[in-house]
C-alpha cells in the first residue's frame, strides 16, 4: 500500500488556516475559483470525509480554474492578487501609504504570505490529503487519476503588458511573496488597482438599466507614428493632454473634418502614448451620454486620468443627449471633475443637424416657428464652440496623399519602385474612397499582400 506522505497532509491544513488568516485581501474570498478551493480544503480539514463529495469538490476547483482561462492556480492568484481592490491597494493607488510601516501594510504583509503559500498548492498536496483518509485499493486509484492543475507560469504566454508580466515574475520567482511589498506599492502607485489597472481602455456599457466600465482586453495599438502627414494637429492635442496629465487646465478637445482623415485614431494613439503615466479612456456611446453625471461621480475620486472618448459625434434636433452634452460642456457643478475631460470627433463642424425650414422666418404667411427661431438655429451651430479646442482634419491633397503612402510603405519596408507605388496609389483612390489616410492606409495593405502573393507564386 502507498504510503501517506505527511509533509503534503501539513501543507493543506497550513492552506486551511492561510486561507482563515486572509484579512485586507478577504474580498478574495468571494472569488468562484478561490472560493471552490477554499471549500475544498476546508473540507479536506474536517476529520472525516466522504470521498465522494470531496471528488466532486475537487473536479469543480478544477472545471472553474480552467474554465476561467487558466491552467496555473498560481498565475490565477497572482492575477487576482495584482489587481484586487482593498484598503492597501487603493491607498498606495492614491500615494496615501506613510513611509513607515503602519496597520494596514502589516496586515497586507501577512496575507501575502498567506496568498502565496495558497498559490503554491500543488495537486499532489490536495490529492494526498483526500487519500489520508482512503484504505482501499481502487478509491486510491480513481482519486490518483484526479486532472492536475500547473504548478508552474508560462510567461511567454501571458497576454498582458510588460508592466504587468514585471510583477508577476517578481512573485513567481519570489518564495515569500512578503518580499515583494515594496513592488507591489510602487505598482500599484504607477498603475492604479481594480479595473484601472487592468485596462486602459472601457466602453460604457449598460446592462438590465444599470451602466458599468467595460474593459477593453485588446484595444487598437495604434501609434501616433503609424498616423503620417497631420503632425500639427497631432502636437495640438498632445499639448493638451500632457497639460491634463501634469495638472493643469486643459480643455475639451472636438477632433472635427473629412472622414478617413485619422481623427478616432489620434485619440486611441494619444492613449496609447500616455496610459503609463495614469491616463485612462472610456469610449462613452453618444445615446449614453445622459449617464455622463453618474460616471463622473464614479471616477471623481480615483488618482488616474480620464478621457471620456465621443466618437462620430452627431445630433438630431429633438434628441435628449445634445441638451444632456451641452449642459456637459457647460460645466454644471456636477460635471466639474480635474481629473476627467472630453474628446470627441465628429465628421462635421456643426455637431447637430440643421434643416432649410429652420432658416425660415416666423414671419412668412402661415408660419408656426419660433417667435426667436434665429436665436435657437445659432445656438444649434453654436454647440461646436463649447469645446475649447477645435481641431481640423483635412483630407489631403494629391502630393500629402502620396506622402502619406510612402511614409506607411516606409515603415513596413516594403521593396516597391517609387513610380509603380505612386501610379498604383493614386490609380486606388480613384476606385474606391477618394483621398485620405485611410484610403492610403488600405492601398499599402492591398498592394503589401499583393507583392507577397507574386513573391512566394500564390496566384
Amino acid at each position: 500500500m502507498k504510503s501517506i506522505n505527511l509533509k503534503n497532509i501539513f501543507e493543506v491544513k497550513y492552506a486551511k488556516l492561510a486561507f482563515d488568516s486572509i484579512s485586507i485581501y478577504r474580498s478574495l474570498l468571494e472569488d468562484d475559483v478561490i472560493g471552490s478551493l477554499r471549500n475544498l480544503i476546508s473540507y479536506i480539514d474536517m476529520g472525516k470525509i466522504n470521498i465522494g463529495c470531496a471528488a466532486n469538490m475537487y473536479n469543480d476547483f478544477f472545471f472553474k480554474l480552467v474554465k476561467s482561462g487558466y491552467c496555473s492556480l498560481q498565475e490565477y492568484i497572482m492575477d487576482k492578487l495584482i489587481f484586487n481592490e482593498n484598503p492597501f491597494s487603493m491607498k498606495a493607488e492614491s500615494k496615501e501609504l506613510k513611509k513607515e510601516e503602519d496597520v494596514i501594510k502589516k496586515a497586507a504583509k501577512s496575507d501575502l504570505r498567506n496568498l502565496c503559500c495558497i498559490a503554491k498548492l500543488t495537486s499532489v498536496d490536495v490529492k494526498e490529503g483526500m487519500l489520508s483518509y482512503i484504505s482501499e485499493g481502487k478509491l486510491k486509484q480513481v482519486v490518483e487519476t484526479f486532472p492536475e492543475w500547473k504548478a508552474e507560469v508560462d510567461f511567454e504566454g501571458i497576454n498582458s503588458p510588460e508592466y504587468v508580466k514585471d510583477i508577476k515574475e517578481k512573485l513567481y520567482h519570489s518564495d515569500n511573496w512578503d518580499e515583494c511589498m515594496d513592488d507591489i506599492e510602487e505598482f500599484h502607485e504607477h498603475y492604479g488597482c481594480g479595473i484601472f489597472a487592468r485596462y486602459r481602455a472601457f466602453i460604457w456599457e449598460h446592462d438590465e438599466g444599470k451602466g458599468f466600465f467595460k474593459g477593453i482586453e485588446n484595444p487598437d495599438p495604434i501609434l501616433l507614428s503609424d498616423l503620417i502627414g497631420y503632425e500639427r494637429e497631432h502636437q495640438i492635442v498632445i499639448e493638451n493632454t500632457l497639460q491634463f496629465l501634469n495638472g493643469f487646465f486643459a480643455n475639451n478637445v472636438l477632433l472635427h473634418g473629412d472622414r478617413g482623415t485619422g481623427k478616432s485614431s489620434t485619440v486611441k494613439a494619444i492613449l496609447n502614448k500616455y496610459y503609463t503615466q495614469g491616463l485612462r479612456m472610456i469610449e462613452l456611446p453618444k445615446s449614453y451620454l445622459v449617464d455622463f453625471p453618474n460616471i463622473i461621480r464614479k471616477l471623481k475620486n480615483r488618482p488616474e486620468k480620464f478621457i471620456i472618448f465621443i466618437d462620430d459625434l452627431v445630433f438630431g434636433d429633438d434628441e435628449e443627449s445634445y441638451t444632456a452634452l451641452k449642459s456637459i460642456l457647460e460645466g454644471g457643478l456636477e460635471n466639474k471633475s480635474s481629473n476627467v475631460i472630453i474628446y470627441a470627433t465628429s465628421n462635421r463642424r456643426h455637431l447637430v443637424k440643421e434643416y432649410f425650414n429652420e432658416r425660415m422666418t416666423s414671419s412668412y404667411s402661415g408660419s408656426e416657428g419660433e417667435v426667436h427661431e434665429g436665436d435657437s438655429v445659432q445656438e444649434k451651430l453654436s454647440l461646436a464652440d463649447r469645446f475649447g479646442i477645435n481641431v481640423i482634419f483635412v483630407s489631403p491633397d494629391k502630393n500629402k496623399y502620396l506622402q502619406i503612402v510612402d511614409g506607411i510603405a516606409k515603415r513596413r519596408k516594403l521593396d516597391i519602385d517609387k513610380d509603380t507605388l505612386h501610379r498604383e496609389a493614386l490609380k486606388w483612390e480613384l476606385w474606391y474612397n477618394g483621398r485620405s489616410a485611410r484610403t492610403a492606409r488600405q492601398f499599402v495593405d492591398w498592394i503589401e499582400g499583393h507583392e507577397l502573393i507574386e513573391k512566394n507564386n500564390l496566384n
